[in-house]
Formats: structure tokens, C-alpha cells, sequence
């Protein structure tokens, strides 16, 4: 009897240990379990890290999120005005097949209020992107209005080209925390395809340019070919929030007021042309 009482107290003893020991287990898994929950969280609202693009190409990481490089802001506001007024009446081509033969461009229709609708190219629509949101609907419509019809036309004889020729850029000049101001110099050349006869406007404007905040990547395989090029056009992290006439002090495009309007002060200074 004193036997079986004993052997029954070990049992008890070493079946109290194994509980403790599990439910210690269990309380340390689910302690592992909250801190890697907390941890996925963090890394989920966190803020991606910004790249600048420098004057080599290379993307470089920096920690203030407002920092930009002035040749990376130049090159911003160059391409962007390019790609903004190139107006060949073809797509942009997405691969070496599209350039060596490319598309048509059946431009895509703007509505204009009181006007109805018109048409811009696919090129500027694109463009229009690098520009801030209050910004790009009204800047769409003066392009609109801009862009002649024959842009579009199939008639040899009556199609027409357009593309900005820059002459000059001019270094950024901070105005704020993340905010620069950029002055361009350039022409608006129209050309008509039949006898390559040239229309010249000057095109010479202030840009206000901001750092804007990152965005995540979307899914490169769901993506369209208009969607990867609307993508490039956000991934230097800058975007154009105002355009202002700029006015030259001399013919040579050496000096410049990049103030609103020292011209004409009975105009607003905005594009509006």
C-alpha cells in the first residue's frame, strides 16, 4: 500500500512539472507571437524609403525626405516639358518594335466647359502626371486648347508636329522647405509635314516645383503600358505645382526676374496661353 501511494505521488509531481512547463511554453510563444505582430505592423505602416536620382542615374537613399538633387530637379522639369509638348501624332513607343514602327495616335479627349471636347495627345496626357492634382486638370484644358486638330489628322497634307526646343534651364533657387522654383527658356516649334513650314512660340516659364511623399509599386505584371509610363513619370518623387510667365531682362536669356509677373504686374503670372 505505502508503495502505490508513493509511485502515485511521483506521478502527480511529474505530471504538475510537464503542465507548468507547457503552459510556460505557451505564454513565451504567444509573448514571440504579439512582438512579431507588432513588429509586421511597423514595417507595414512605415513610410518606404525616398530615392533621388543623381546626374550619374544612380538612385541614392536619403533620410530627409525633402531633399533633392539640383540636377535631378533640372532634369525633372526638362523631361517633363518635352514629353508634355511632343506632339508628333504618335504614341510613345513602349518597346524597339514601337519605335521602329510607331503607332498612331488617336489623342485622348479633353472636356473643355462651354467648349465641349477636345483633343490632347497621349504623350501630354501622360506628362500631366508629374504635375500636382489641383494643377493637372486646368493645365490639361490650356494644353487642349493648345494642340491643334491636325495633330491627329491622317491627311498628309494638313498634319502638323510640334516639340518644345529648350534653350535654357536655369539651377533651381529654393523658395521653401522641399520647394524650388526653376526657370526655362524655350521654343514651341509647329511644323507642317507637307512643306516643313515652321510656326515659332516663345515658351518661356517659371516653374514651381515640391518634394512629394512615396507611394508603394504597384504590380508590374497587372500593369499597363500607360500605367508603367504614368509611374516613371511620379518615381523621381517631384512634382509641378504652378507655372508662371517668366520674364527675361535680356535677349540672351542670361538674366531673368523669376518674381510674378515683373513685366505686366496687371496680370496674374500664371499660364494661361
Amino acid at each position: 500500500m505505502v508503495r502505490l501511494l508513493g509511485q502515485k505521488k511521483r506521478t502527480g509531481s511529474v505530471l504538475t512539472t510537464f503542465a507548468i512547463a507547457t503552459f510556460g511554453l505557451h505564454v513565451l510563444t504567444l509573448f514571440l507571437l504579439i512582438i512579431q505582430g507588432l513588429n509586421i505592423r511597423n514595417i507595414n505602416v512605415r513610410k518606404s524609403p525616398t530615392f533621388v536620382q543623381l546626374i550619374n542615374g544612380q538612385p541614392v537613399n536619403v533620410t530627409d525626405d525633402l531633399q533633392r538633387e539640383p540636377e535631378a530637379i533640372r532634369q525633372f522639369v526638362s523631361n517633363t516639358m518635352i514629353s508634355m509638348f511632343d506632339w508628333s501624332g504618335n504614341l510613345p513607343a513602349a518597346n524597339i518594335e514601337q519605335v521602329a514602327e510607331p503607332k498612331i495616335d488617336p489623342g485622348i479627349s479633353i472636356t473643355i466647359p462651354k467648349k465641349g471636347g477636345k483633343k490632347v495627345t497621349t504623350s501630354s496626357w501622360i506628362a500631366s502626371f508629374a504635375l500636382s492634382e489641383d494643377f493637372r486638370k486646368g493645365f490639361l484644358t490650356t494644353i487642349a486648347e493648345m494642340t491643334p486638330p491636325e495633330i491627329f489628322s491622317l491627311n498628309s497634307k494638313q498634319a502638323m508636329t510640334a516639340q518644345l526646343r529648350i534653350k535654357r534651364v536655369y539651377p533651381p533657387e529654393k523658395i521653401a522647405p522641399g520647394e524650388w522654383r526653376v526657370g526655362m527658356v524655350a521654343d514651341l516649334i509647329q511644323k507642317k509635314r507637307s512643306d516643313d513650314r515652321k510656326v515659332i512660340t516663345p515658351f518661356n516659364k517659371d516653374f514651381l516645383v515640391r518634394a512629394v511623399d512615396t507611394f508603394p509599386y504597384p504590380l508590374p505584371e497587372k500593369m499597363t503600358d500607360q500605367q508603367k509610363a504614368i509611374y516613371n513619370m511620379r518615381a523621381e518623387r517631384l512634382e509641378i505645382f504652378e507655372m508662371r510667365n517668366l520674364c527675361l531682362l535680356d535677349k540672351s536669356g542670361e538674366n531673368y526676374q523669376s518674381q510674378i509677373n515683373p513685366c505686366n504686374p496687371g496680370s496674374s503670372g500664371s499660364f494661361i496661353r
